[in-house]
């Protein structure tokens, strides 16, 4: 009876606009970064900072997010890529097993902080002329923000999913069972979303489908908390003198969402990584580099002073 309430999760690619496809998952990150700016703009406007260096923040933002969240992920994750195929470090290629198309996959949050993190240190220094933790405070907001509409991109792309449950809210992500081969293959049919649908609405393969068994939806577990840690962010910034405590907003934000990550980890399958080896396997790799993230928040709300900014 509960598996019957279990959702088919089998959305399309993006919006087909006839030349192009708008990709969800592209969407999803045009989103992040557009919205993100509109949450930025009355902050700098407040603090009698330019739009200009507003634009300038972001377009070193998004370059650091995409360099650093692809490098974080190859690091933590994917390390023999740097000899297997280094091309597709950087590339949205992969030459295994021959030179092919990937897009840019393979992306890690953890990764993409430290960047941003190393980044504003540069934007400090040549762009806006406040000091480091008046820049973090402040970031933090939009980037929780932008958390929200990332993992529901992972969402659409049926990537980075929960383990097996028998709970009503489990999800049967079809495209994470089969491969687009192998949905081509059982259906014999040479369009791969076709395919998919087929799999999903066509009895004929109603043993195919029957054999998808339902997921935790992992990527909404986060997205939904992080609507909160967005929604404090901004309580606190706006309505409270929290904004003038040097180091406080950044510390809560580290604590908040890494504490999240940590705990929906529990339901979410194994991504690799070091977790692999005995004396990590423990925690899952994503556990292990949260903890460091959570501790420096810690430190940062201890320390935080009342600093009146320039």
């Amino acid at each position: 009876m509960i598996h019957a309430l279990n959702m088919v999760w089998n959305p399309s690619e993006g919006i087909d606009l006839g030349f192009f496809m708008l990709r969800f998952y592209s969407l999803s990150w045009v989103l992040a970064f557009g919205l993100g700016w509109y949450v930025m703009k009355p902050i700098f406007i407040r603090e009698n900072e330019s739009v200009e260096s507003l634009d300038k923040l972001f377009v070193y933002t998004l370059v650091a997010t995409m360099l650093g969240a692809r490098l974080g992920h190859v690091i933590f994750y994917q390390p023999e890529l740097f000899h297997q195929d280094p091309l597709s470090i950087l590339l949205p290629i992969s030459t295994k097993p021959t030179l092919h198309f990937t897009g840019f996959a393979g992306l890690a949050s953890h990764g993409a902080a430290i960047s941003i993190i190393l980044t504003m240190f540069y934007i400090q220094r040549r762009v806006i002329k406040r000091s480091f933790l008046w820049i973090l405070d402040r970031i933090v907001i939009p980037v929780s923000l932008g958390a929200i509409f990332i993992r529901l991109g992972n969402f659409f792309n049926s990537e980075i999913v929960g383990t097996e449950t028998s709970s009503a809210f489990g999800i049967k992500f079809l495209r994470d069972k089969y491969s687009t081969n192998d949905a081509m293959q059982i259906t014999q049919i040479g369009d791969k979303n076709e395919a998919y649908n087929t799999i999903a609405t066509n009895p004929q393969f109603a043993e195919y489908l029957a054999a998808v068994t339902p997921k935790h939806p992992a990527q909404l577990y986060e997205a939904i908390c992080y609507v909160f840690v967005f929604a404090i962010l901004m309580f606190l910034y706006w309505k409270t003198e929290a904004r003038n405590k040097a180091g406080y907003l950044f510390g809560l934000f580290l604590i908040l969402l890494w504490s999240i990550r940590f705990v929906v980890e529990f339901v979410k399958e194994s991504q690799g990584g070091f977790e692999q080896y005995p004396i990590f396997n423990a925690l899952s790799t994503g556990q292990w580099l949260s903890i460091p993230f959570i501790f420096i928040g810690f430190y940062f709300v201890w320390k935080a002073k009342e600093v009146k900014e320039a």
